[in-house]
């Protein structure tokens, strides 16, 4: 696994790579946005670790350039803890935050989730056929079920519950569903999310009043959960 750690702050990358390289990981660095960019175009990583703020580009903004040519899974390092910058970190295309300061064993669990939720998505990728414990999709078909039994849902429905099981563990905002499901030009209530996620429980979750799958990050948005 090869990983790219991007930071200004020369000791915390030094510190990082030696944590990660002695799990086993080949880790190359880099010390601002711009590098960052470059590194990703040309390199194959299986994650990339962003700062926020850094010379140059900004993590923000470099990992929206990197989103414009690859979906690797980017962990963002933040000095802030509100939700609104964890949302706006999620609308810039990053997977997953982790605040300064932080402990290391946790970065490490946080970057085991991501590359095991990336497996999983290579693999549905390469599959009609998506199945996470009782609910299952063929993406092909277009057909849902529940517990083996065929559910109806509409064109929209199935969009987003697509979405969501093909990225288990990926957090969406509303304004992210709306703008990928929906379309940019959708200018519609951004409540529709909320609507067609809470008919999605009723007809796929056993206990829609207490969803397994189909959860929500509050203050930040919905996931499912693999």
């Amino acid at each position: 696994m090869k990983i790219l750690v991007v930071d200004d702050e020369k000791l915390l990358v030094k510190g990082i790579k030696f944590n990660l390289e002695t799990e086993g990981y080949k880790v190359e660095v880099a010390y601002d946005g711009e590098e960052a960019v470059e590194l990703a175009r040309n390199g194959n990583f299986d994650l990339i670790i962003l700062d926020v703020m850094m010379p140059k580009l900004s993590g923000l903004d470099a990992c929206m350039r990197i989103r414009e040519f690859s979906t690797v899974p980017i962990i963002l390092l933040t000095a802030k803890a509100e939700d609104v910058d964890k949302i706006i970190g999620f609308e810039y295309g990053a997977d997953d935050y982790v605040t300064k300061p932080f402990n290391i064993l946790e970065l490490k669990a946080r970057i085991r989730a991501l590359i095991r939720r990336s497996q999983i998505q290579s693999q549905n990728e390469g599959s009609n056929v998506i199945k996470s414990g009782y609910i299952t999709i063929d993406t092909e078909r277009r057909c849902a079920y529940k517990d083996e039994e065929p559910v109806e849902l509409t064109a929209k429905e199935f969009d987003l519950i697509e979405l969501l099981m093909k990225n288990p563990g990926r957090v969406y905002s509303r304004e992210n569903l709306l703008n990928i499901i929906w379309g940019y030009g959708y200018q519609g209530d951004i409540r529709t999310v909320d609507v067609h996620i809470r008919r999605l429980r009723e007809k796929l979750e056993r206990s829609p009043a207490e969803p397994e799958k189909i959860m929500t990050k509050w203050g930040v948005g919905y996931y499912f959960k693999d």
